[in-house]
C-alpha cells in the first residue's frame, strides 16, 4: 500500500474515532445550542430547537452528562445554553455544575424550550437551533456529522453556509474502503503510525472500571462482573461482556465519563475497542497484535456505517460488534478469508435488530452482539461461514454490506416512522 494512501486511511480513523461524553445526539443538540447561543452574544429569551427523527429517537431516553441523573433534551438543550462551550465539541457540557442545573432547570420551567421534529429534511442527522434575546436572533445548524456545522447567522449576518452543498458535506473525510483495503493497511501500516489507536482501548477500558464502582443504567457490566467473582471460572466471553456492557451502561446513564466513540457513536467505540483489548489480554496477544486487531476493527465499523450513514434504524451495536468479530479473528490468528467469513456470520445472526433509540436498554443490545462476535469468530476459525445461499449473504463480503445499506435506506424507512411514532405517544401519555 502506498504511503500517501496509508496516511489518507489513517487520517480518516483520526476523524472518525474521537472522545464524547454522553450519548452523542443530545451532545450534538447541546453543541449547537451553545454554537447558537455564542452567535447571540447572550442567554437566550426564547430557543427554538428543529431536529431530525433519528436525533430526536436517540436523544429522548438518555441520561445527560453533569445534571445527577436527569434526562432527556430540555436538560441537554438549557445547559447548552448556559455553560455550553462549542471548542469542547461531543465534550460540550463538561463545565457543568450544580449551579448549572440549577439554572437549567429555570429556563425549562419558563417554557422557553421549544422542541419540533424537522418534518422537510431528509437528512438522518439535522439539528437547528434559533436563539432570541429582544431583537436579537442567531441560528446554528449541524448536519450530516455530529459536530459538522453548515450554517451559522447573527442578526441577519450569515457567517457560514453550506447548505447548497448539503449533499457533499460529510463526504470529505469519506475514503472508498473495501474488505481487501481494511485487511492491506492493518497488515501493511507501520506500527509507529497506528500505535495511537491503543488510547481507544484504553479510555474506554478505564469508563468499564470507573462505571464498576457506581450503579448506572441496568447495571449488566456490573452483573457479569459479580457473576465472574462469584464463580472465579468465567471465560473470555463474560470478561468481554462485563467490561464493555459497563462502559455502556455508566455513558447512557449520563455519567461524565469520556469514551472514545466510532462514527459519532460512544456505543460503537466501545464495542469496537473493549471486546477486543480484554481478549488480548487475556490471551497474552502482543502490542502489535492488539493494535492490528484495533485498527481492522475500528476500521470495518467505519467502512459500514459510510454505507448506512451516521443514524440508521438498525441498532448501531449490531455493526460496532462485526469489527470486534474481525479483530478477535486477527488475535486468534486468522487470514483474510477467516475475517470475511466472520462478518458474514454476524450479518447472517444479527441483521434486524432495530434502533429503538439510545437508552440504558443499549448495554443489553451490546451484550448480544458481544455473544455473536465471539461465535461469529470462533465458527470463521474453524472456516465455517453462511454461504451465498443463506438469506442476504453473498459471495463478496463487500456486496453483504451493501445489501445492509439497501435494507436500511429502503426497507426499514417505514419501520422506523413507527418507532418514533410509539416513543413519542409515551412520551405524551407521560
Amino acid at each position: 500500500m502506498k504511503e500517501n494512501e496509508i496516511d489518507n486511511i489513517i487520517e480518516l480513523i483520526k476523524h472518525e474515532v474521537i472522545s464524547t461524553i454522553g450519548c452523542t445526539e443530545p451532545m450534538a443538540v447541546a453543541l449547537c445550542v451553545a454554537k447558537s447561543r455564542e452567535l447571540l452574544g447572550a442567554i437566550p429569551e426564547k430557543i427554538d430547537v428543529f431536529l431530525s427523527a433519528d436525533v430526536l429517537k436517540n436523544a429522548m431516553g438518555v441520561g445527560i452528562p453533569g445534571t445527577n441523573g436527569m434526562i432527556g433534551l430540555p436538560i441537554a438543550i438549557a445547559l447548552g445554553a448556559i455553560i455550553g462551550n462549542s471548542e469542547y465539541k461531543l465534550e460540550v457540557l463538561k463545565d457543568s455544575s450544580n449551579e448549572a442545573i440549577e439554572k437549567g432547570k429555570q429556563l425549562i420551567d419558563r417554557k422557553i424550550i421549544n422542541i419540533s421534529l424537522k418534518e422537510e429534511t431528509t437528512e438522518s442527522l439535522y439539528i437547528e437551533v434559533s436563539c432570541k434575546k429582544g431583537e436579537k436572533r442567531s441560528t446554528a445548524i449541524i448536519a450530516k456529522e455530529h459536530t459538522n456545522f453548515i450554517y451559522l447567522s447573527a442578526n441577519r449576518e450569515v457567517t457560514l453556509d453550506n447548505t447548497k452543498e448539503l449533499k457533499d458535506e460529510g463526504t470529505k473525510n469519506r475514503i472508498e474502503l473495501t474488505a481487501a483495503k481494511i485487511y492491506e493497511f492493518t497488515t501493511e501500516a507501520p506500527l509507529s503510525k497506528i500505535d495511537f489507536i491503543l488510547k481507544s482501548a484504553e479510555m474506554n477500558k478505564d469508563a468499564a472500571e470507573t462505571s464498576f464502582n457506581g450503579n448506572y443504567g441496568h447495571q449488566v457490566g456490573s452483573l457479569f462482573r459479580a457473576s465472574i467473582l462469584r464463580t472465579q471460572d468465567a471465560d473470555n466471553l463474560k470478561y468481554m461482556q462485563a467490561y464493555a456492557c459497563a462502559a455502556c451502561d455508566a455513558r447512557m446513564a449520563g455519567a461524565m465519563i469520556p469514551v472514545m466513540s466510532n462514527s459519532g457513536s460512544g456505543n460503537q467505540g466501545i464495542a469496537a475497542t473493549l471486546p477486543i483489548k480484554i481478549f488480548a489480554e487475556r490471551n497474552n496477544n502482543t502490542k502489535e497484535e492488539l493494535v492490528r486487531a484495533l485498527i481492522i476493527s475500528h476500521l470495518i465499523v467505519i467502512y459500514i456505517k459510510q454505507h448506512l450513514g451516521r443514524l440508521s434504524p438498525f441498532c448501531g451495536c449490531v455493526f460496532a460488534t462485526t469489527g470486534a468479530s474481525c479483530g478477535l479473528v486477527y488475535l486468534m490468528g486468522g487470514n483474510f478469508q477467516q475475517i470475511c467469513f466472520s462478518i458474514k456470520n454476524m450479518i447472517a445472526n444479527l441483521t434486524g435488530m432495530l434502533c429503538d433509540g439510545a437508552k440504558p436498554g443499549c448495554s443489553m443490545k451490546l451484550s448480544t452482539g458481544i455473544h455473536a462476535a465471539m461465535l461469529s469468530a470462533q465458527l470463521a476459525m474453524e472456516d465455517i461461514h453462511a454461504s451465498s445461499l443463506e438469506g442476504i449473504i453473498e459471495e463478496e463480503v463487500d456486496r453483504c454490506i451493501q445489501n445492509l445499506s439497501v435494507i436500511s435506506a429502503q426497507g426499514l424507512s417505514e419501520v422506523n416512522k413507527i418507532i418514533l411514532q410509539i416513543m413519542t405517544n409515551k412520551v405524551q401519555q407521560l
